[in-house]
């Protein structure tokens, strides 16, 4: 279990809510005066998971996102698993320019953290994309901090991956990202546009490059983006 909080943990500070189905964030923000909804579920060969996380962005340059999984091991009791982060551009990405920002948050395990509190680990990175190809091929890197409460050491996080645009409503992707303890992990896969600038699905296969089976993952998303809220 200790293992499958981590590997969690590690997902979402290696990547932390980059649109889906990227791990990897993007120097980006939902859009100024709405909000999102990004869910999904990750399914591996011993257990799976469930996400949902709505983020808003109120002010035009920071976004909060606040939302929790749900996480079944096979045999084992299954547990919750809640995000809070806020997110800030210090350069806004263009069209075959570039764009950074800062993310800071924290993953609570209330059912696994001793003591009287659900405080757990806390992490932050920064985003960085670049556009190329007037928006063809866009890449994106994180670097980051990650407090591993449960071994009581910090962690150094990085992401590296690609979106590549198709077509108007197709974007295939490709990313590799981890921590400097373990192997790194991959992940690909694509994101369709079901309804402009409303609603997108998408789904991505992956893996530690350990080979080891048990870290194998397929994934399907659902992704609510409206135009405007407030």
């Amino acid at each position: 279990m200790r293992h499958i909080i981590f590997f969690l943990a590690l997902l979402i500070s290696a990547s932390s809510f980059a649109a889906r189905p990227f791990m990897t964030d993007d120097a980006r923000l939902t859009t100024a005066g709405s909000c999102q909804v990004e869910s999904w579920v990750r399914i591996y060969k011993d257990s799976n998971e469930k996400w949902a996380l709505p983020a808003c962005n109120p002010t035009g340059n920071f976004e909060i996102t606040a939302g929790g999984g749900h996480t079944k091991n096979t045999g084992e009791v299954a547990t919750n698993d809640y995000v809070l982060q806020g997110k800030s551009l210090f350069r806004e990405l263009t069209t075959n320019g570039y764009g950074w920002g800062l993310a800071v948050g924290q993953i609570n395990h209330p059912s696994t953290t001793a003591g009287p509190n659900s405080l757990g680990n806390t992490y932050a990175y920064i985003p960085l994309s670049v556009s190329t190809l007037n928006d063809k091929v866009i890449y994106h890197t994180n670097l980051g901090w990650l407090r591993d409460k449960a071994k009581n050491e910090n962690r150094m996080t990085y992401g590296f991956g690609a979106e590549i645009q198709t077509s108007s409503r197709f974007i295939f992707i490709a990313e590799s990202f981890g921590d400097n303890k373990a192997k790194p992990y991959w992940q690909t896969g694509g994101r369709y546009t079901l309804i402009p600038n409303l609603l997108q699905i998408d789904t991505t296969i992956g893996q530690q490059f350990n080979g080891i089976t048990n870290t194998r993952w397929i994934s399907f998303g659902l992704r609510y983006i409206p135009d405007s809220i407030f």
